[in-house]
């Protein structure tokens, strides 16, 4: 099977510096409404949480707000960056990996558990094409 028909699209990524007004923001301009979280991830150095409307044809969307000066998300802050990755949960991550590995992604350190997911293990590609893509792997 490609790895293509295996990806469920999880949420957008979005970098933020300051969580709270991000939500009231969120929640102002779109209707959205917290789905999950705050959440505090000290190996990823964040706290996140997860925005959006439970509804057809609406994203969720995790915003992401660095816990320390060397967050990760600090340096998309610094260029300006908001929406910085993708997530797609996969049913296997050891063959997501390596059928991503035979694209040329390269793989940005080892997965890992996820506060955020209740320990499910997520891991981040970065594509040829300059694309930050997060696995998630499914619940069992």
């Amino acid at each position: 099977m490609k790895l293509a028909e295996d990806l469920k699209f999880n949420h957008l990524g979005v970098a933020v510096f300051d969580l709270d007004e991000a939500i009231e923001l969120y929640k102002n301009l779109l209707g959205y409404r917290i789905i999950r979280g705050p959440i505090e991830d000290p190996l990823q150095k964040v706290s996140a949480c997860f925005v959006g409307r439970n509804e057809p044809g609406h994203p969720v969307i995790e915003l992401v707000a660095p816990t320390s000066k060397d967050s990760p998300i600090g340096a998309y802050l610094k260029r300006c960056i908001g929406a910085y990755h993708t997530c797609y949960e996969v049913p296997d991550l050891g063959q997501a990996l390596q059928q991503s590995r035979a694209l040329n992604c390269k793989l940005i350190g080892e997965p890992v558990p996820a506060v955020a997911f209740d320990g499910r293990k997520i891991c981040w590609l970065y594509t040829p094409t300059h694309m930050l893509i997060e696995l998630l792997e499914a619940a069992r």
